[in-house]
């Protein structure tokens, strides 16, 4: 039977277990995130945190287990419904285009979000009247500067922030990054570390990240996968100090 959420809430899976020819991939993952927070998947490599990102945003169905956003039992859901309920993951809507500039990036998102997304032959009048919006977007994630540029020829970080910024012009009232620092220097983290936490101002955020400092800086609870299974869960004070995760992430940079 289906918990009741309680009303700080946004996300809750029950039991949430993934298994592929038998072997358990994801096993029992109860998860709880709160409404306005910054919360955190991490585990060393094969933990899980992956294959969590898919069942919630409904890429694989569940073995077993159930998931509620906003109390609504989603589990059996299609990738397009629950993006359409407000949960909407970094890459699974927001890959750029890479000969188009950022501002016709965003505007595509944006028609999207109006539902003509395909409609190649608007009019230019009609397109246009997206511009406003797309470049409002491009300044909340400090990329107004890089409007007129072709994604292609983008810095590798500020195309995170453009993902950022498609992702945006959906209204995702939970939003999911995956490894959003993956990759970068050191310049870059700390921009896209600064970005997360203003575009988390009126919104929620689940993240996958391996910098623990990053995780460290942003985030207000962590949820520690090992093999599929829930190993830990707290604060970074807490979470840091449990012989468990420290066992855990052994030959993982810390």
């Amino acid at each position: 039977m289906l918990k009741t959420l309680p009303d700080d809430t946004i996300l809750q899976t029950q039991g949430l277990t993934k298994e592929f020819l038998g072997f358990a991939a994801v096993s029992n993952v109860n998860l709880q995130v709160k409404r306005g927070s910054i919360h955190a998947l991490i585990g060393p490599n094969g933990a899980g945190k992956t294959t969590v990102f898919n069942l919630l945003t409904k890429f694989i169905q569940p073995t077993q287990g159930h998931i509620q956003f906003n109390g609504i039992d989603i589990t059996r859901e299609s990738s397009v419904q629950v993006a359409r309920r407000g949960m909407v993951r970094s890459f699974q809507i927001s890959a750029t285009f890479g000969h188009l500039t950022a501002l016709e990036n965003v505007r595509v998102a944006l028609q999207r979000k109006r539902g003509d997304s395909f409609n190649f032959w608007s009019s230019v009048r009609r397109l246009d009247a997206l511009n406003d919006r797309a470049m409002a977007l491009l300044e909340e994630v400090d990329l107004r500067s890089f409007a007129d540029t072709v994604a292609i020829e983008m810095p590798y970080g500020r195309k995170r922030a453009l993902e950022i910024a498609t992702t945006l012009a959906l209204d995702p009232e939970l939003m999911l990054l995956d490894e959003p620092t993956q990759g970068m220097g050191h310049e870059d983290v700390g921009r896209v570390v600064e970005l997360i936490r203003k575009v988390s101002a009126n919104r929620t955020i689940l993240m996958v990240e391996h910098n623990l400092s990053v995780v460290e800086s942003l985030c207000d609870t962590l949820t520690v996968l090992q093999r599929g299974s829930v190993l830990a869960e707290g604060n970074y004070a807490t979470v840091s100090k449990d012989p468990r995760v420290l066992e855990a992430y052994v030959g993982v940079e810390a």
